[in-house]
């Protein structure tokens, strides 16, 4: 099997483990490989969506969680994955299980969407940015929607190539069939009239009506910290982020910065972010994807602006924010 591309690879393991039940042993032997590579062919298989695991989670205990952050919110649905019993330490930024969060909302979220493609096969999608939709976005493979349209509801052109709008659209579109636009400008321009004239350009006012346009948008939240991505990425200052946190800010979707009432928090950025407002994603199906513990402040902050309409979550952050809900 040495000419196999190691995509091929990944498939034969998956097949022989997953299809044919035989064991990782009894598949490295099959296939001529280690125990051990067999392993690593298996756990990117997953990573990389090749792979799908579906898990009635109905029976997981957790549906009082729901209806309680459901009624709170007055939100269509809240989705909930399994409580991994994760502390904060286990999920900050950089520690082992800090990613387990993410990926499991990602996962639960590509359910939702592909069920929605499934219903609504021209869907105009709209995304936002972010480690969790880019989780989504490999979950997708399999998915058969030609007509679908993804489009970005943020300006596309950031720093990391890995977690941009732009990556997490052509991902959906390459995965599905489907057309994927973006909007060809800086998500957050250097001057508020930087902004005005980028907004006037044909090739920004067209992928912007789209966007608005959208039957569903799938959007994430950040918390306003140092660990934050945008902090990470460099996309804001640290003197940027203390305004923020003076002014009142606790956390963002999409770049609007918002306080704990979830009304937008006045600032410079304002000005200068460029993509759809809180009035826009209020016209349209807006589905928020929060995983982490330390977004559970932001997340509930955003909730209360009462414009998203369901709610996607892991299980330990869904208890945490139900019991400050009490």
């Amino acid at each position: 099997m040495n000419d196999m591309s190691d995509r091929q690879l990944m498939t034969r393991a998956a097949w022989y483990y997953y299809v044919a039940g035989l064991n990782q042993e009894a598949t490295s032997r099959r296939m001529g490989l280690t125990r051990a590579r067999v392993n690593k062919l298996l756990g990117q298989a997953r990573d990389t969506g090749l792979v799908s695991i579906t898990i009635n989670e109905r029976d997981l205990g957790l549906l009082h969680v729901e209806e309680t952050i459901q009624r709170e919110f007055g939100l269509d649905f809240c989705i909930t994955t399994p409580a991994l019993g994760l502390t904060e330490a286990e999920s900050a930024r950089n520690a082992p299980f800090a990613s387990l969060p993410l990926k499991a909302v990602g996962t639960a979220g590509a359910h939702f969407l592909r069920d929605h493609l499934a219903d609504n096969p021209k869907a105009i999608v709209g995304t936002g940015w972010g480690r969790t939709l880019a989780h989504l976005s490999r979950q997708m493979s399999g998915v058969n929607s030609p007509e679908a349209r993804f489009i970005s509801l943020m300006g596309s052109l950031t720093a990391n190539s890995a977690f941009n709008p732009f990556e997490v659209v052509q991902a959906l579109a390459q995965a599905t069939g489907g057309e994927g636009y973006f909007l060809p400008v800086p998500f957050i321009a250097d001057s508020p009239a930087d902004r005005n004239v980028l907004m006037t350009q044909r090739a920004v006012a067209r992928p912007m009506d789209l966007a608005k346009r959208s039957d569903v948008a799938l959007i994430s939240v950040g918390e306003l910290t140092e660990s934050s991505l945008l902090r990470q990425q460099g996309m804001i200052s640290r003197e940027e982020l203390d305004d923020l946190r003076a002014a009142g800010a606790v956390g963002d979707t999409n770049g609007l910065f918002f306080g704990p009432d979830g009304r937008i928090v006045e600032h410079n950025l304002k000005s200068r972010t460029i993509g759809l407002g809180i009035e826009d994603l209020a016209k349209m199906r807006t589905v928020l994807l929060s995983g982490g513990l330390q977004k559970v402040e932001a997340t509930r902050a955003i909730l209360r602006g009462r414009f998203v309409r369901g709610l996607i979550i892991d299980g330990d952050s869904a208890i945490r924010l139900a019991e400050t809900l009490d």
